[in-house]
C-alpha cells in the first residue's frame, strides 16, 4: 500500500465511492479522506465542490440517518447520534419528534407482549424506553395508557 497522498482526481474518486455506498456527513467524509489528502485546503476545496454539486449534503444525511434510527430510537437519541457524527445544530434541531408516541408504542409492543403487571415491570419498561431516547412525557403517557387497557 502506498504512503503518499492521493492526487485530487484520486481523492475525488475515493469520496464519490464512499458517497455511493451511503450518505455521509461532511465531517465524517473529511475524517475518512484526511489521511489521503495532500492538505486540509485541498480537502476543504473538494468537500465544498461536492456540496455545490449536491453530491454531499448534511441535510440529506440527517434525514436518512433519522429515518433509519427512528425504527429503534426516539428523537433525543437520534439527535445525540447526529451531533456525534458532526451534523450542525440547525440541522439536528430540524429533526422532529412528532410520531414519537406511536414509535414508542410499537417498540414497546415488540419487546413486551403483555402490559406491566407490577411496579418493577413498569419501571423496567420506563428504563427501556428512556434508554431508547424517548422523553419522560411520552413514557408516562404510554405506560399509563397501557395500564388502563
Amino acid at each position: 500500500m502506498k504512503d503518499e497522498a492521493d492526487s485530487p482526481v484520486e481523492l475525488r474518486a475515493r469520496a464519490l465511492r464512499l458517497l455511493a455506498r451511503r450518505e455521509h456527513s461532511r465531517s465524517e467524509l473529511a475524517r475518512k479522506l484526511a489521511p489521503r489528502a495532500e492538505s486540509t485546503q485541498a480537502l476543504d476545496g473538494l468537500l465544498d465542490l461536492l456540496e455545490q454539486k449536491k453530491q454531499l449534503s448534511n441535510q440529506r444525511f440527517a434525514a436518512e440517518r433519522a429515518r433509519v434510527l427512528s425504527r429503534k430510537y426516539g428523537a433525543a437519541r437520534i439527535r445525540q447520534d447526529l451531533k456525534a457524527r458532526g451534523v450542525d445544530a440547525e440541522t439536528v434541531a430540524s429533526i422532529s419528534s412528532e410520531g414519537d408516541l406511536e414509535q414508542a408504542r410499537a417498540i414497546l409492543a415488540r419487546k413486551y407482549r403483555e402490559p406491566a403487571a407490577t411496579r418493577e415491570d413498569r419501571a423496567k419498561r420506563m428504563r427501556f424506553l428512556q434508554s431508547r431516547g424517548f422523553s419522560s412525557e411520552i413514557i408516562y403517557k404510554l405506560l399509563s395508557a397501557r395500564e388502563a387497557d
